[in-house]
């Protein structure tokens, strides 16, 4: 073959060069019994296998990945969605063409739907489909990706993204796909290159990927190939000299002093983490204690897990974020199914209409800081009633616990600045502390959902509204003399950061393998 370059847009940053392997959706026969009965205990086992083997992938991930995932199994439990299928297996179908079918009409609504959420939802049902297929026709595990390959593919799920190890290397290349996707996300997050919205899935023997620039080279000549690899080369020692200011404070080239704090999902991503490495913990997810299977935790099981971030930062602050369920972060037997859940009741809008719930977290919170410097995060906070009525429910917590002689402290209630309106008037927040969610503040300013690739260029936190919008926060804080950091995506983002410092940021939190390179970038700004 001859070299063959593609240009895409750039989703994860860096280079890689491997074979190509093309993913494709399944499609092996299986053979039918002829009897309904055992068709339909066939399904019956492919659905608890797919959903076994998702809930065994989200208890090895974290943050965004086990939310994904988790919406994957509670489909999977929802005995609606294969409902379909089993009337087509009574009237005589067999079990692969029943399942095909009927998620071909549940595929076929949500790609119709007019709203976005709903739309991005489809490739979450395309990966449930495919999975229980894999299953019924015996063919589960055996598409596994060699080490250190260029996965290529129309487009990929995050699941199946995670399923892949990514220790040795590789990239993924995507004929369609969007930058501001999950599986773009997740793919930032482990550092693997991402081209995507190629127009075409790459087929070949060997391609380069460059993950900075949107390109791909398939079958690439001695001479490209020697160049890519000089590239390569020249990146590895520039990210080898960025783990020299891995352990250092942050500092501008001037000498501003800037805090970089990290973005947690669970207390196993501190293992083997030293805390010098950065200036307190910025972002504590917690929905991971309410991921479907394990209930609604109670308060001794949240406190214990509390307790020991707190205790893991050495006095450093750990910003606690309350449960941030709805939108894509479905919790069963808690969040509700809405026709626009991203603009429903979700964060601090469900706490409050579940407040037996929102108390025990307070609970624990409370009790938990006096393990160490823990501060409590309000999450999609739009009016300041809703900081109000937060605080008055947090004081009610201490009052009981204090009543109880239980050891316990008010910790400072802050709020994550992302619905636009909390940004426009921050100064109407009585908040003790503003934390920017890059995310869904350029999501809701520009709106464009971060899924969907036909809006994902709008998807911008560079763009100037964005932009203004984290600057008026910065200024409120200073005005109110409280501390103002940001905790989205845009913080690890080396060609958007001069551009927040600007605004007069003076904290990031981004994930721990990130530190050391934004770190490396501050103190070039």
């Amino acid at each position: 073959m001859t070299e063959l370059r593609l240009s895409g847009r750039a989703a994860a940053p860096g280079l890689a060069i491997g074979p190509v392997v093309a993913m494709a959706a399944a499609t092996a026969a299986r053979a039918a019994t002829g009897d309904p009965a055992r068709e339909a205990g066939d399904l019956r086992a492919a659905l608890a296998a797919a959903a076994a083997e998702i809930t065994a992938l989200a208890e090895r991930s974290d943050g965004e990945a086990a939310d994904i995932l988790a919406f994957q199994v509670a489909m999977l439990e929802d005995a609606a969605l294969a409902e379909g299928a089993f009337h087509a297996i009574e009237a005589g179908i067999p079990a692969d063409h029943a399942w095909r079918q009927a998620l071909a009409a549940e595929i076929e609504g949500y790609e119709a739907a007019e709203d976005e959420y709903f739309r991005a939802r489809a490739a979450d049902l395309v990966d449930i489909r495919d999975r229980v297929l894999a299953h019924l026709t015996g063919t589960a595990g055996l598409d596994v990706v060699p080490r250190g390959a260029i996965l290529a593919a129309e487009d990929l799920t995050p699941s199946r993204f995670l399923a892949t190890d990514w220790s040795a290397g590789g990239a993924v290349v995507l004929a369609g796909g969007s930058p501001s996707s999950h599986v773009a996300m997740l793919a930032r997050a482990r550092g693997v290159p991402m081209v995507v919205a190629l127009g075409e899935t790459p087929a070949g023997r060997v391609a380069l990927v460059d993950g900075d620039r949107g390109v791909v080279v398939v079958e690439p000549g001695p001479q490209t190939r020697q160049a890519f690899e000089g590239r390569m080369e020249e990146a590895a020692a520039a990210g080898a000299a960025a783990l020299a200011f891995r352990d250092r404070p942050a500092a501008m080239a001037d000498g501003t002093p800037v805090s970089v704090l990290i973005n947690i999902a669970e207390p196993a991503e501190l293992d083997g983490l030293d805390p010098a490495i950065c200036d307190g913990i910025g972002l504590v997810r917690t929905e991971f204690l309410f991921h479907a299977g394990r209930g609604l935790p109670d308060e001794e099981a949240q406190l214990a897990v509390y307790a020991r971030i707190a205790a893991w930062a050495r006095g450093r602050p750990v910003t606690i974020r309350t449960l941030d369920a709805g939108g894509d972060k479905p919790i069963a037997g808690l969040t509700v199914q809405e026709a626009n859940p991203f603009l429903g009741l979700r964060g601090i809008r469900l706490s409050l209409t579940r407040p037996e719930v929102f108390r025990v977290q307070l609970r624990a919170l409370a009790r938990a800081a006096v393990h160490g410097n823990v501060k409590v995060m309000l999450p999609m906070v739009a009016v300041p009633a809703e900081l109000e009525r937060a605080g008055a429910l947090l004081d009610e917590a201490v009052a009981d616990l204090k009543a109880a002689g239980l050891p316990h402290a008010r910790p400072p209630l802050g709020i994550m600045v992302e619905v636009p309106a909390a940004a426009i008037s921050a100064t109407r927040f009585p908040a003790a502390f503003y934390s920017i969610g890059s995310n869904d503040l350029t999501q809701y300013t520009m709106a464009a959902a971060r899924d969907l690739g036909a809006v994902a260029e709008l998807n911008d936190a560079g763009d100037p509204a964005v932009l203004a919008l984290i600057a008026s926060t910065v200024a409120a804080g200073a005005a109110r003399g409280v501390e103002v950091s940001l905790c989205g995506d845009a913080g690890a983002d080396l060609s958007l950061l001069p551009k927040l410092l600007a605004t007069g940021l003076r904290a990031v939190s981004v994930a721990p393998v990130a530190v050391a390179r934004v770190k490396a970038a501050i103190a070039r700004c």
